[in-house]
């Protein structure tokens, strides 16, 4: 629940998360990207079912619509999922869901019901 969300928030803010604040989820993110790194590949702790790492962002070469090389802002995304209960395809579902809404987070706000 929300108030469930705000209590961890105000944890975390004065630094007070207990390692049972961090157990009994299905899903973990790992921010690599804090700390500089740029690639991960995540490992599900049992129970979870899924886990992914963000990395830092990076100013890449890329080429526009025109062929031409333009300066882009990249961050790398990587997922795992318990393939027990999660298939290939649902992941990658979410991946391209979660992108879409990173690049035009107003999407994300649209959605929301």
């Amino acid at each position: 629940s929300s108030r469930v969300l705000w209590t961890l928030a105000v944890t975390q803010f004065w630094s007070k998360l207990s390692t049972s604040d961090l157990t009994g989820g299905t899903f973990s993110l790992s921010n690599i990207g804090s700390i500089g790194g740029t690639y991960m590949k995540p490992v599900i702790m049992t129970p979870e079912v899924a886990i992914g790492a963000l990395g830092k962002f990076q100013k890449l070469p890329r080429f526009d619509e025109a062929g031409q090389v333009v300066p882009t802002t990249v961050m790398v995304a990587t997922w795992a999922g318990d393939h027990r209960i999660i298939d290939g395809a649902t992941m990658a579902n979410f991946s391209n869901k979660w992108k879409a809404y990173i690049e035009n987070p107003m999407n994300m706000l649209l959605d929301m019901k």
